[in-house]
């Protein structure tokens, strides 16, 4: 059995906290404090498991700042027209995989269960969060999350962040 590193060990209910809250902020269509989970200069992306493995950067859905999330945000409330939906965001455990100078690196698996206006339940997406995390003004915030799907293929109301 390998060596549990302390640093990662303190971190861990952190990270845990910080999925748990990002996750009710979605699933609680407050949609408006997502953004607040990343740094200014931040990276999110979707994308799926074979895009990724080829290491293709872009995906399915891209920022690469705050801004660009908060813009996110605004057009799905004022500009994009699609089905009303909500999200139910099931999280496993992070794995903390390692810590580089002030970045600290998780892996964590996710499904989400989509709920259409009707009722009608799906599973929308499976995959896991590639996330590199800092510390910033006593919190944890996301530098980069990668979600990557566990299939290749989305369904077209993709509008929502996972």
């Amino acid at each position: 059995m390998a060596e549990t590193d302390p640093l990662l060990t303190s971190l861990q209910p952190l990270v845990s906290q910080l999925n748990a809250d990002y996750a009710r902020a979605i699933d609680d269509d407050r949609l408006e404090d997502w953004p607040d989970f990343f740094v200014e200069q931040c990276l999110y992306s979707i994308t799926s498991i074979d895009n990724h493995r080829q290491g293709y950067p872009g995906g399915l859905m891209w920022a690469d700042s705050k801004g660009m999330l908060q813009d996110r945000v605004a057009a799905l409330r004022d500009a994009n027209i699609y089905e009303r939906q909500t999200y139910r965001h099931l999280i496993g455990l992070p794995a903390l995989v390692g810590t580089e100078g002030e970045i600290t690196r998780a892996e964590t698996p996710f499904l989400v269960v989509r709920i259409m206006r009707d009722g009608t339940m799906d599973i929308f997406a499976t995959g896991r969060y590639l996330d590199a995390l800092v510390e910033t003004g006593g919190a944890l915030r996301f530098r980069e999350r990668i979600v990557v799907c566990d299939s290749s293929r989305f369904d077209t109301l993709l509008a929502i962040p996972l």
